[in-house]
């Protein structure tokens, strides 16, 4: 699989691997100025980067950096960013500051992580009734602490 990338904006880093094998390729903030996160705000970072994978049925993952996250109380605001192996678009990082501290995104500064992944396309279906299983319809909580 290739994952080929576009240079949107003038000092975009192309993303890299902080270790041989680490999963995730590390995405940094293409800012012209520094942005404030303010104490439980949210602003969207742009890594002037937009992203074409050559496998229809494979997508990009972009998820948050536990380093921001443990010492700073940065991450991402939903969770995990979904890129569909259709999208041209700049890809950019909601982060918001849980911290009580406002935070400063600097220009280059690693703010989250890229990673590929297979995805199934399945046939969508309906049915009157779904096979049994032993958990059955047991919801939140339903297996034990």
């Amino acid at each position: 699989m290739n994952l080929t990338f576009q240079l949107l904006r003038e000092g975009a880093k192309l993303p890299v691997r902080a270790t041989e094998y680490s999963a995730g390729l590390d995405l940094s903030a293409c800012l012209t100025e520094d942005t404030v996160i303010p104490p439980h705000g949210i602003r969207l970072i742009p890594t002037g980067l937009a992203a074409a994978l050559d496998e229809p049925e494979a997508m990009l993952m972009i998820c948050a950096r536990s380093g921001l996250s443990a010492k700073h109380g940065i991450t991402m605001a939903n969770g995990i960013g979904v890129v569909d192996t259709d999208y041209r678009g700049e890809l950019c990082v909601p982060l918001i500051n849980q911290s009580d501290v406002p935070f400063t995104v600097t220009n280059g500064l690693r703010i989250a992580q890229l990673i590929a992944v297979p995805v199934y396309m399945p046939q969508i279906l309906t049915a009157e009734t779904l096979p049994d299983t032993q958990r059955g319809t047991g919801g939140f909580g339903s297996t034990g602490v």
